[in-house]
């Protein structure tokens, strides 16, 4: 992971329940690889007063998966959250560059705010110019580090990849399609706007 990389993450979450069958993808111009598990355990920091949070900014240190490492989140801007990335590092204390990085919303001292433990399998939809979207079903337990509140819920994200339509237009075309196969589970749009966010009761 190069150090500050930023990237912005086009995806769509929705929730399921704990039996929902995955969707059948038959109706989508793509493939569907046979997934991958991943176990995944983020730690989320925060100002006593949760200044981040009702920024809707988000700074976690991640294990498991293929981007482990410190990422911040940033506010969402449709189906958009801008993120910034560094290596995993050693500890939980807060690297200094990404203080930095966070310096824009906040110059307080960062503590634990929650704990996300996440069983995940992913899927890779892959049409005829690449990857065009990342399924994944995930099946989270999540603790209120500060209320010392534990929750579990199963939820799916739908996150484009590179060789997704660039366009608007494609891009919502796209999305159609895949919630026509995912719609057609019982799934609905996520009631939540992100996992920390359902963490905390919200």
């Amino acid at each position: 992971m190069t150090e500050g990389a930023r990237s912005v993450e086009i995806e769509r979450k929705y929730d399921v329940d704990v039996a929902t069958p995955l969707p059948d993808w038959g109706g989508l111009d793509a493939a569907v690889d046979q997934g991958e598990s991943r176990e995944l355990d983020a730690r989320y920091f925060d100002t006593a007063d949760t200044a981040l949070a009702r920024a809707g900014v988000a700074v976690r240190r991640r294990t498991g998966g293929p981007d482990a490492g410190w990422h911040i989140k940033g506010p969402r801007e449709g189906d958009g959250r801008l993120e910034i990335a560094w290596p995993l590092g050693e500890g939980d204390t807060v690297p200094d560059a990404v203080a930095e990085a966070l310096a824009h919303w906040t110059t307080d001292a960062l503590t634990p705010l929650a704990r996300i433990e996440n069983q995940r399998t992913a899927y890779l939809l892959t049409g005829p110019g690449g990857v065009v979207a990342e399924f994944v079903d995930d099946r989270v337990r999540a603790t209120d580090l500060r209320q010392g509140v534990q929750r579990e819920w199963r939820e799916w994200e739908v996150e484009l990849g590179p060789a997704a339509p660039a366009d608007e237009t494609g891009r919502d075309a796209l999305f159609s399609a895949i919630e026509t196969a995912v719609f057609a589970t019982g799934a609905r749009a996520s009631a939540s706007d992100s996992k920390l966010a359902r963490a905390l009761g919200f």
